[in-house]
């Protein structure tokens, strides 16, 4: 790593390290995501005859174990032919072509109860030569992104709400309908300082009035003209921000809650990967759809209980 001019000047801070308290039971829900019969349960099967459901079910298959579409196609079949039954299954072109007519029949989350919502969005290639190809063998870069926008449940860590967009569409223009497809009471939302403005604070009145938003004002941020006779919430933010600094600020309001959405899209990335296989926007839609709600399902079978080690 080539040295930095400020390095001698740098806080010396050591990393922070975790324990797994329930190891046991982590160590079963990791070899659980590997059942098949988590993927293909007996209610799939019984609503298996319209086709779109075979598709579905393919779908999340191939994000879920990482194989092609000819793979992804085996696979199933190789399952009815097991248990013996007559069920008809997609091939490959029929997974690939069609896939973007599928619709996500339910919400993303099937538990209740009031959440406390973490907003972020990440980048997802699409197609194009990586960086060690363009360097090795040149050309032109065609590289293509998408965004996916999440709505992460504190509590959980589930995924409510997912948007994929073009790489154009700014952060703060999809809060609106991540909160919109969410069915719970929502308590708190937060957010990193790129949500920071009056129109975020409006969608989050519209949707959840009595929800407390907790988003970092800009460091030019000033308070609004009312702020002495009916201060905002955002005012408010600034004030205290004023008088115990940004680090106190975020003691007091618990902004650390919000690296749980970075966790998420650490796991999605992993998981899933960090690419998108389909090729035109419907279809991609579709594909990060399936793939939150396979990472549900793989969060819903067991999360680590982590402790701080001194």
């Amino acid at each position: 790593m080539p040295y930095k001019a400020n390095e001698p000047r740098r806080h010396k801070i050591p990393k922070a390290r975790y324990r797994v308290e329930n190891w046991a039971a982590y160590d079963a829900a990791l070899r659980r995501r590997g059942d098949l019969t988590i993927w293909v349960t007996p209610e799939a099967i019984a609503a298996w005859t319209p086709p779109a459901t075979g598709r579905a079910a393919g779908l999340m298959l191939r994000l879920a174990f990482g194989r092609p579409w000819r793979q992804t196609e085996g696979l199933p079949g190789s399952l009815m032919r097991l248990l013996g039954l007559e069920l008809p299954v997609p091939d490959h072109t029929a997974f690939s072509r069609r896939g973007a007519d599928l619709e996500m029949a339910s919400a993303l989350a099937a538990t209740d109860g009031p959440v406390t919502v973490i907003i972020d969005s990440t980048g997802l290639k699409v197609f194009g030569a990586g960086e060690w190809h363009l360097e090795k063998h040149g050309g032109k870069a065609r590289r293509t992104w998408r965004k996916l926008h999440l709505a992460v449940s504190h509590d959980t860590g589930e995924i409510l709400a997912s948007e994929l967009t073009g790489n154009e569409d700014g952060d703060a223009s999809l809060v609106r309908p991540l909160l919109n497809e969410i069915t719970r009471p929502i308590n708190a939302v937060l957010a990193d300082g790129a949500y920071d403005g009056e129109p975020i604070y409006c969608a989050v009145a519209e949707r959840a009035p009595d929800a407390e938003v907790i988003i970092p004002p800009r460091a030019t941020a000033v308070v609004s003209d009312s702020a002495e006779t009916a201060p905002t919430r955002r005012d408010r933010h600034i004030r205290m921000i004023k008088e115990r600094g940004r680090l106190g600020w975020r003691r007091a309001v618990q902004y650390g809650r919000r690296s749980l959405v970075e966790v998420a899209i650490l796991r999605y990335k992993v998981l899933i990967g960090r690419s998108l296989r389909a090729r035109t926007l419907p279809a991609q839609k579709i594909e990060a759809a399936i793939g939150c709600k396979v990472m549900n399902l793989m969060t819903s079978l067991g999360m680590p209980a982590t402790r701080k080690v001194a």
